[in-house]
């Protein structure tokens, strides 16, 4: 029953500051998730300063980005994972002493219509926006940063599409939701070996 419970209030992640985090001896912290943008209604720039306060505060983020299937469908899935980085990019003073020196910040490419639904992007299509976002880096902030940012992939990944997901060039990871509560979590984590 506890793990029931505790999988039901994991949709609703974002009502701790980093103060009480940090006291707690938590490093990393989850921003700009699905919930957050799409059921509270937290804009790009509000997620933006809380990246900012995070990094600010001595916490490492996963910041999340990424698309809803009508997004997707009108072909605007570029447009919108460039335009929510870009807000992050724009508070984040210094990529360069956050990822290079630090290692700070990890983005999370979570398409809104893969979470929890069952479907998942195809390999080729999480490439293609990983890839994008990596060509995105190199354009907005710099070859440096566009070669060593992290970026997941996130949205029902399983022990079944795991490998497959793993294999692409440019996905780094995976931010990991329900599957994390079941014994096959273990492939997943070696998914790459």
């Amino acid at each position: 029953m506890n793990i029931v419970v505790l999988k039901h209030y994991l949709s609703f992640l974002g009502e701790i500051s980093p103060a009480m985090l940090k006291d707690i001896g938590v490093e990393w912290v989850i921003l700009g998730h699905s919930e957050r943008r799409h059921v509270f209604c937290e804009s790009d720039e509000l997620i933006a300063d809380k990246v900012k306060h995070a990094l600010e505060t001595g916490l490492k983020v996963i910041a999340c980005i990424g698309e809803t299937l009508d997004e997707r469908e009108a072909g605007k899935t570029e447009e919108v994972v460039f335009r929510q980085t870009q807000a992050i990019k724009d508070k984040i003073t210094d990529w360069y002493v956050y990822l290079l020196q630090l290692n700070n910040v990890v983005i999370a490419y979570e398409p809104v219509w893969a979470i929890g639904t069952g479907k998942t992007a195809t390999p080729q299509q999480a490439q293609e926006v990983h890839q994008s976002l990596r060509c995105w880096f190199e354009s907005n902030v710099g070859p440096d940063i566009a070669n060593s940012i992290r970026i997941q992939y996130g949205g029902s990944v399983t022990e079944k599409n795991c490998k497959e997901l793993a294999g692409q060039p440019d996905i780094d990871g995976f931010l990991v939701g329900g599957a994390s509560l079941k014994p096959e979590f273990i492939q997943i984590v070696n998914a790459r070996q």
